[in-house]
């Protein structure tokens, strides 16, 4: 089988994977309530596109299926399935992770199984479309901190974070390791290219849109950027410098934001931030609790997509008052929902692949290794955000970063080449499923935003309780919006493997107390406490006026609700699904 494309996909290929890498991040429309949900639908469909144009360039993929890193996405890829069938996970939220983790897989063996000429000009697609979200995410960076007016939220989004950037991903994290990328893009291209003379204002504007993204993971990872400039010895003299730059850069860009602030009264976002620290006490706290849960359940964790649940309903006196559904650090994520043998594994063979990766970096030779090095770059500095915060949970870095993994380890000549077909399939696949979840993700918009002529809102939401990929969203409608009692107590404890929150929380007491669980209610209630919410305050200001004072009598005091008195002991949170 010839590993050369056609004449007709020679020219789509290219052109596919900047598309996949430049498009999710820049779309601003959205319908609620989830924000950035057609960025990672555009980001499945995009790389769906780019398996089908690049499969026959990759004979050596059925290969790749023996490496570490494709074992690892295998284990991830069961977990959520067994989390549907043996734990109660909502099939709309298994079908979401298994969708992502099942692309990202697809793209890895993609990239893995490139020949080697093929490897070339998909790195270069590839940066190039990195280049090009980043240098249309500076722009739109710019409006959102000095003409904030301007961001319609259609093409531009509103931040709605003050003095601060958070382009059309909406958080200024996300920017900041979207603009680690296209640094690290820039200096493959330029170099390759020879159009060295960019680099330094490529850096200097991505050094300046992190400082307005107010991100102090940003700042680690322009320092990371500097370390690239000290040990690469292979790159020119122009690159080297540039990257060692950086910290000069972030500091010039810092004092002029400043000097801009104290001029034009306008908030800076990052003064702020430094004055918090380095670190995050709430984050400190998460991981405290979750090293709890895991030390309880060491063996098989509390599941897939459970943190959340179980976090929430165990009790934590000294907890963050935040929400939070996820432990903001990769390791300590898998390990408290897949327990430790099966965690271990994944991360076990995660970094064997960073490994080969690092030596097939360091011992490259020829047009090879910039392409390797630079594909090591952008695995590396989203796995430093992935210790801070979750961006492998969304399609839009975790699938290039599978790809790019996929472009750092070896490539194997030897393999007899496979079919292309499965490539095309799986990208048909995405492509399609990722039309129709546009189309499913209408009945939940038409619950939280209806149209004039829309239908009630219980019908609205018992046809969005229907979505095969989105029910977990109008089962949050229903638990809090339907009398407390059986139907709205069964949405809640489908919803809740999503989000928990302080409306949730009361709402899901009432329908316990409502069939009778007056302990299970007292016990959610004492978990709403915890978190000193305003909703959650506010609710149980009922039980300081229902406290009868010393002069009145019995009769003329309002009743107490049950929930104004705390349980008599602890409901394990399984109990609860």
């Amino acid at each position: 089988m010839s590993s050369q494309p056609s004449s007709a996909s020679a020219h789509a290929a290219p052109v596919s994977l900047i598309l996949a890498a430049a498009l999710p991040p820049l779309l601003a429309f959205n319908q609620t309530p989830a924000a950035t949900l057609y960025n990672q639908l555009l980001a499945l469909a995009g790389w769906g596109l780019a398996l089908v144009c690049w499969a026959s360039s990759a004979p050596g993929w059925r290969a790749g299926l023996k490496s570490p890193a494709a074992v690892a996405m295998a284990l991830l890829l069961a977990a959520p399935v067994v989390s549907v069938v043996g734990r109660g996970l909502p099939l709309s939220l298994g079908l979401n992770a298994v969708a992502v983790i099942g692309a990202g897989l697809a793209v890895l063996l993609l990239a893995q199984g490139l020949s080697r000429p093929a490897r070339q000009k998909a790195a270069e697609a590839f940066c190039c479309g990195l280049l090009l979200t980043g240098l249309l995410s500076v722009g739109i960076s710019l409006v959102q901190v000095f003409a904030p007016e301007l961001a319609n939220g259609v093409v531009i989004a509103r931040s709605g974070v003050v003095g601060s950037a958070v382009s059309n991903l909406r958080q200024p994290n996300h920017l900041a390791s979207l603009m680690m990328w296209s640094a690290i893009a820039a200096v493959y291209v330029t170099e390759r290219r020879g159009w060295r003379w960019l680099l330094p204002p490529l850096l200097a504007a991505f050094v300046f849109t992190v400082v307005l993204s107010a991100s102090r993971t940003g700042y680690i990872g322009i320092a990371m950027l500097a370390v690239w400039g000290i040990v690469d010895r292979r790159l020119s003299g122009t690159a080297r410098l540039s990257l060692l730059a950086t910290p000069l850069m972030l500091g010039a860009s810092w004092w002029l934001m400043s000097h801009w602030s104290a001029e034009s009264g306008h908030a800076f976002r990052g003064a702020s931030r430094l004055a918090e620290g380095a670190g995050s006490p709430s984050r400190v706290a998460i991981l405290r609790d979750a090293w709890g849960l895991i030390t309880a359940n060491p063996l098989t964790g509390v599941g897939w997509g459970e943190f959340n649940f179980a976090w929430s309903l165990t009790p934590f006196p000294t907890r963050p008052i935040a929400f939070f559904d996820h432990t903001h650090n990769l390791p300590a994520q898998l390990a408290v929902e897949l327990g430790l043998p099966w965690a271990g594994a994944v991360l076990g063979l995660l970094a064997w692949a960073l490994w080969r990766g690092w030596r097939g970096a360091v011992n490259s030779q020829g047009d090879d290794a910039p392409l390797r090095r630079a594909a090591l770059m952008i695995v590396l500095t989203i796995g430093l955000h992935s210790l801070l915060e979750y961006p492998l949970w969304y399609a839009y870095f975790l699938l290039p970063a599978c790809f790019a993994l996929g472009l750092a380890l070896p490539v194997d000549d030897a393999a007899a080449p496979a079919p292309a077909t499965p490539g095309v399939v799986v990208g048909v696949v995405l492509i399609a499923a990722s039309m129709l979840a546009v189309g499913d993700y209408q009945r939940i918009a038409a619950i939280y935003a209806p149209s004039a002529d829309a239908q009630p809102l219980k019908q609205r939401i018992a046809i969005g309780q229907g979505s095969p990929f989105f029910s977990h969203h109008a089962d949050y409608a229903a638990a809090t919006s339907l009398p407390p009692g059986p139907d709205a107590l069964a949405a809640a404890r489908r919803t809740a493997f999503s989000l928990v929150d302080a409306r949730l929380l009361m709402h899901w007491s009432r329908s316990l107390e409502a069939t009778g669980d007056i302990e299970g209610a007292r016990f959610l209630a004492d978990r709403l406490r915890e978190f000193r919410n305003p909703t959650g305050d506010n609710w149980f200001e009922s039980c300081t006026e229902a406290s009868p004072s010393p002069d009145a009598s019995p009769a003329s005091s309002p009743a107490a609700m049950v929930q104004c008195q705390p349980a008599s002991g602890v409901v394990d949170w399984r109990t609860l699904r």
